[in-house]
């Protein structure tokens, strides 16, 4: 439920895994903590578990949408989009009265910071083009130095959390030994506990994509971001009434 009274952040979770939802949630509580900011995971309810290609990711946008249509029954302060690809960012930025993040956007503007040359890890090889597009649409391409990918099935790997930190660990020092990455993206939701783990290896700054967002909605709420706010984040203060869908 949301927290009338309070400014609340709505994280909506693209697929049907309320594990990812909570995994996420988390995650983002603990970048927002002190800030007086209230997350709220919200998972859709129709889709797939897991978005692995171009058609799952563009179906997804219609039930994210669904999903907060349902829950402007209240005011919030932003929403954030929990899937690396964005899905129904841009059109929910357009329509609603409060800043709209997607995981893959802020990760990206993060990880451009300073001009540095960038790379993506991932499990989901059928998503390469779209996450290309995705730095394209931000004018980051020029520092991307490309996606890397694990070996095994992305649905293999999220069965099995160790060999999926061995195997994106392995993508991560791929990106920084034969590309010169010096930021790296783990790029996925459900990705984001490993994205944690490595952070400790040292090898090269992990860029993990759910603090991303909370961090940039943090920032926009707390300047009030309006139509000029970044990378078209959305409009409106923190606790602005939504206009409705």
């Amino acid at each position: 439920m949301l927290h009338t009274g309070t400014r609340t952040v709505i994280l909506v979770n693209p697929n049907t895994s309320r594990g990812t939802t909570s995994m996420m949630v988390e995650l983002a509580r603990g970048e927002l903590a002190g800030t007086g900011l209230v997350v709220e995971g919200v998972t859709v309810e129709h889709g797939p578990s897991m978005i692995v290609d171009p058609v799952t990711l563009e179906e997804s946008a219609r039930h994210v949408v669904d999903a907060v249509r349902r829950r402007l029954t209240a005011q919030v302060a932003a929403v954030i989009v929990g899937a690396i690809g964005d899905p129904a960012r841009e059109r929910l930025a357009a329509e609603l009265d409060v800043p709209v993040v997607g995981i893959g956007q802020a990760a990206i503007l993060a990880a451009a910071g300073g001009g540095r040359r960038f790379a993506m890890a991932t499990s989901t090889p059928l998503l390469v083009d779209s996450l290309t597009g995705l730095v394209e649409r931000h004018g980051r391409s020029d520092g991307f130095t490309g996606v890397r990918l694990t070996s095994s099935d992305p649905v293999v790997l999220a069965a099995s959390a160790e060999q999926q930190y061995q195997e994106l660990a392995a993508a991560v020092r791929t990106c920084v030994e034969a590309d010169g990455a010096e930021a790296v993206i783990i790029a996925g939701g459900p990705l984001s506990e490993t994205a944690r783990r490595l952070s400790s290896l040292d090898l090269v700054e992990i860029v993990e994509p759910v603090p991303c967002a909370a961090r940039l909605v943090a920032d926009l709420v707390g300047a009030g971001a309006g139509p000029g706010g970044p990378a078209g984040s959305g409009r409106g203060s923190g606790g602005a009434p939504v206009r409705h869908l």
